[in-house]
């Protein structure tokens, strides 16, 4: 078995009703959720012109290795009705894996942990809530630490439904 930390985000539709069928097919075609974080609120990251996004971290107890995590992953997304297109664009649904096990994995579509971490806030904020003396494997600095040196300017805001 397997300890993996995910993001989900949406920022269209039903947002709350996206993240928590996100969190029910991760549970159902993944692994068993662990923990979950708080709801996060902030603008859209790299392209500001779309609506705001809800992030969620997850702790995941999963069978799978971290291609096969990356499939389900995937599956879920397409099934959920994300359509790729624009770099940074809206989405209904995403679901990042940020960290699997204290892997280091660098291989075509699949790098762990998140390259982008560190240097976003919500990301950072949402597994703060849940994982905050998580030390990262590359910088091997805490997550509360990471939080701490971010420079991302965007705010980040406890959702309030």
């Amino acid at each position: 078995m397997h300890i993996a930390y995910l993001l989900t985000g949406s920022n269209l539709g039903n947002r709350e009703a996206q993240m928590e069928r996100a969190s029910a097919m991760v549970s159902e075609h993944c692994g068993d959720i662990l923990q979950a974080s708080a709801i996060f609120e902030t603008a859209a990251w790299g392209k500001l012109d779309q609506p705001s996004f809800l992030n969620q971290a997850l702790c995941i107890r999963t069978p799978l290795d971290a291609r096969a995590l990356l499939n389900g992953i995937l599956d879920i997304e397409a099934a959920m009705g994300r359509v790729r297109g624009e770099k940074y664009g809206a989405r209904i649904i995403d679901i990042d894996i940020l960290f699997f096990d204290k892997q280091l994995i660098d291989e075509p579509g699949l790098h762990v942990p998140h390259p982008f971490l560190q240097d976003r806030k919500f990301a950072l904020a949402c597994m703060h809530d849940i994982a905050p003396e998580l030390v990262h494997p590359v910088f091997f600095k805490t997550i509360q630490q990471l939080l701490i040196e971010c420079n991302d300017p965007l705010e980040v805001w406890a959702y309030e439904g």
